[in-house]
């Protein structure tokens, strides 16, 4: 478990990028009026090429405190290893799954 600050991406679909990362929305009070997904995916990581170039977006990283848990430090390396090319992974873009914990 992980506190943060996020941003809830607007516009974003499952059908253009690899959701890497979620919130767990049954721990969420979605009565606070700046809940705005109304599906309840909340995207905090993903990944996508872009022509041949790749994109990694994470809203984590707003809590100083969070910069020092090693979980975050690997997950950022590892990371900028992928979008400089020095690794490889599957970014094809998938739907929620029931397993995932698709609440709707």
């Amino acid at each position: 478990m992980l506190k943060d600050e996020i941003y809830q991406m607007k516009d974003y679909s499952r059908d253009n990028v690899r959701v890497l990362m979620r919130l767990d929305a049954s721990r969420l009070d979605l009565n606070i009026p700046r809940v705005h997904r109304k599906d309840l995916d909340f995207a905090v990581t993903w990944a996508r090429m872009y022509g041949k170039g790749r994109v990694y977006y994470s809203t984590l990283g707003h809590v100083e405190q969070n910069w020092d848990n090693p979980r975050m430090q690997k997950m950022y390396v590892e990371a900028i290893k992928w979008a400089m090319g020095l690794t490889d992974a599957d970014v094809t873009p998938r739907p929620v799954t029931e397993q995932a914990g698709n609440t709707h």
